[in-house]
């Protein structure tokens, strides 16, 4: 069970059982979870573990009783399009579909999102703040490896558990980027280069080798989305895929000890 908290992700699988993850994956989508073939507002079990564990995380006062329907509604129909999105594509998926999995009127469906192109930018946006919380946590006061070393792992969790994300974001790039363009020239841009800035700030400290910074975080990049982009094709080979726990563990650490003996210094 997954449930997309308002101010960060909760999720209930047990998949990510290590409390840093959540602070680091602050994404759009309200509270929801997984109810059969419909995706429901988290309002609508209160009873349950969810309810409990992110009423934890959610100050009571920061929104009214309605705002919160209005916000976990939006993440169930957010949730929904994902799927769909990520099978079909923006041409191949119907509204419809959305909303029957939303359990929600094609016309309230309109009352959040006025266009399927907004749900589906909307959709991106957030998808594209869950890649990047790992990046953003990287911090100049931090030791270089042990930054990366967490980075890798975190990034190869949400590729374990969003794999539909990763490949919706990949099918847009394929594309050209053509509704994110603005958005990848723009905050996306500004953030790999103050990050390259924090990467130069290790080189110059002696703490890594001297290497390119942008072109590390685009190996990070390709390295970990790899596992869900190419899920498929992983699994063909190997047999295995990210969810299975022993699998998963090499992964990360094979990937962490690859990446961080490349930008070690050398005596």
């Amino acid at each position: 069970m997954v449930v997309l908290g308002c101010h960060q992700v909760v999720f209930l699988n047990n998949a990510y059982d290590d409390s840093r993850l959540n602070a680091y994956l602050l994404c759009f989508w309200p509270c929801c979870v997984y109810q059969g073939n419909v995706v429901k507002p988290l309002s609508e079990n209160p009873g349950s573990d969810a309810g409990e564990n992110l009423a934890a995380k959610t100050p009571s006062k920061s929104v009214t009783r309605r705002s919160r329907a209005v916000a976990a509604k939006r993440g169930a129909i957010m949730a929904a399009a994902l799927e769909f999105f990520s099978l079909y594509g923006f041409h191949g998926t119907r509204l419809e579909q959305v909303a029957e999995r939303a359990d929600v009127s094609k016309t309230n469906l309109f009352y959040y999102f006025p266009s399927k192109e907004d749900l589906y930018i909307a959709v991106l946006k957030g998808l594209l703040d869950i890649w990047l919380a790992p990046l953003k946590a990287l911090q100049s006061d931090q030791h270089p490896l042990e930054a990366i070393r967490e980075y890798i792992r975190l990034k190869l969790c949400v590729s374990r558990d969003h794999p539909q994300a990763s490949r919706l974001f990949c099918l847009e790039m394929v594309q050209g980027a053509p509704l994110l363009k603005q958005e990848l020239g723009g905050s996306l841009k500004t953030l790999v280069e103050d990050k390259s800035d924090v990467i130069r700030g290790w080189i110059k400290d002696e703490l890594i080798a001297p290497i390119d910074p942008m072109q590390l975080i685009f190996m990070l990049w390709a390295t970990t989305q790899h596992y869900a982009d190419f899920g498929v094709q992983v699994e063909a080979i190997t047999g295995k895929t990210l969810s299975d726990p022993v699998f998963f563990e090499q992964t990360v650490k094979s990937v962490q000890h690859i990446i961080t003996e490349g930008i070690q210094i050398r005596a």
